[in-house]
């Protein structure tokens, strides 16, 4: 069977798979979380052993410059409490109220004529990602709980651990009532290609990686894209900062996981905390193994320090043009001075990505105008950027980052994967129907009266 062909029947079968789904109950989705939770404590370490087999595999590559480091820290299962985590999160979602069937606006068009626009699953959903594993069980527990069929598609780099990944979800559900099409790996780019033009079947891309994947993806599809392409953000110091929060908030905006998307990449100090509050930053960040590319202001007053910082030699230089627009991904931190918060706010529009920017201050009115100018799916106050998180914000676990302005934005759970449709109910006994309605003697005008409803009555 050619590519093409076999793009066809998997896409063919997701998108019949999720047709057939959409009349299974709720409490049916939250037995497949459990049994897909079950199935993981129970392959824990078979999985972290195909994870660790990556790794090694990951290590020669970066060894060989083929590779990135960061692409290589993503890949880590064991690290910190990423297992655990992921495991909460398919609890987490299992709990979450089900997002379908919701009732956002309902009228009564006429006597006996009711109008509802309720919440449904977008459909078939697409997921490219690189690298980071537990992307598989994110997205799977949050298809699953919102209705929604998935096609995922990993990185090679991952390749052992996915398997055994998508091995425990089939065996859960096979335990359910869920088709076993419901949830589908592929494997190559070219399945990938071919999918991206099958937009009759696939309903929505997620793609999760590198700016080049992302980008590559947008460029070669009529179907939806959801996601972002950079994680360019930045921590904007105001000159009314407190100077303990300022070192938390940078410290950890930066050093938390460097390789993480809401990991800040641009510091932005107001010119008079220069004296003030730069100097106890730069040290903290030094101390942390944080490289500083400098501006010329930012870098003068480091010069003057006394005693200067011992890897001040190796961790601080002149930061080029290019420092600004470039997601770092590493412990790299640009940093750039201005007059200004509304300086501030124009440099973050024009050269951010949009995704989490955070200003440290003490005066509400600049916070105030700070979220309301900065134009990024997340606009924070005295807070690591790093909250910018599915999990974090309470969504249970989250399919990506969206920094476009349309349907989704943010941290993307159960909200983002559902749409909504229309549903019409006539009650009447001859039906309803609309050459009835309109201007002129013997037509009828429409009542458009408020429904209290949170959902459709049949």
């Amino acid at each position: 069977m050619s590519t093409e062909n076999s793009a066809e029947s998997i896409a063919k079968a997701s998108k019949a798979a999720f047709e057939a789904s959409q009349l299974i109950p709720s409490a049916e989705r939250i037995k497949a979380l459990q049994e897909i939770r079950n199935e993981l404590e129970a392959a824990k370490d078979a999985i972290l052993a195909a994870n660790r087999t990556d790794l090694e595999a990951a290590q020669k590559e970066v060894d060989a410059g083929r590779m990135s480091s960061s692409l290589l820290k993503r890949l880590d299962l064991n690290k910190g409490d990423k297992w655990d985590s992921m495991l909460q999160g398919v609890t987490d979602v299992a709990e979450l109220p089900d997002p379908n069937g919701v009732v956002s606006y309902a009228s009564e068009l006429d006597d006996n004529l009711e109008l509802y626009r309720v919440s449904c699953p977008i459909g078939v959903l697409l997921v490219i990602f690189e690298a980071r594993p537990e992307v598989v069980i994110n997205i799977v527990s949050l298809a699953i709980k919102s209705g929604n069929a998935a096609i995922l598609k990993g990185g090679k780099e991952s390749n052992e651990t996915t398997q055994l990944l998508s091995k425990a979800i089939q065996n859960a559900l096979s335990k359910t009532a869920i088709s076993s099409n419901y949830i589908q790996a592929i494997q190559t780019r070219a399945e990938v290609s071919a999918l991206l033009e099958l937009d009759q079947y696939i309903d929505l891309v997620i793609p999760r990686g590198s700016n080049s994947l992302v980008r590559n993806i947008q460029n070669n599809t009529r179907i939806p894209v959801m996601g972002h392409a950079d994680g360019l953000c930045s921590v904007y110091v105001d000159d009314s900062a407190d100077l303990k929060k300022a070192v938390r908030v940078v410290v950890d905006s930066k050093v938390d996981y460097p390789a993480a998307c809401n990991s800040a990449e641009t510091l932005i100090l107001h010119q008079s905390a220069l004296q003030t509050i730069w100097p106890d930053v730069a040290n903290a960040l030094l101390a942390a193994d944080v490289k500083l590319l400098c501006d010329p202001s930012s870098l003068e007053v480091l010069r003057t320090l006394s005693p200067a910082p011992s890897n001040f030699g190796t961790h601080v230089e002149a930061a080029t043009p290019d420092a600004y627009t470039t997601e770092h991904l590493s412990l790299t931190l640009s940093v750039l001075t201005l007059p200004s918060l509304e300086a501030a706010i124009s440099h973050i529009n024009a050269h951010s990505s949009h995704h989490t920017d955070c200003i440290v201050t003490e005066d509400q009115a600049a916070a105030s105008k700070f979220c309301r100018g900065v134009d990024s799916a997340g606009t924070f106050v005295n807070a690591s950027t790093r909250f910018a998180d599915g999990f974090r914000y309470g969504f249970g676990t989250e399919v990506g980052i969206s920094t476009a302005r349309i349907h989704a934005r943010g941290p993307v759970g159960l909200e983002g994967l559902v749409t909504y449709k229309y549903m019409l109910r006539s009650k009447g006994e001859q039906g309803h129907v609309v050459g009835e309605f309109g201007v002129g003697e013997g037509k009828k005008g429409y009542k458009h009266k408020r429904i209290d409803a949170s959902a459709v009555p049949f």
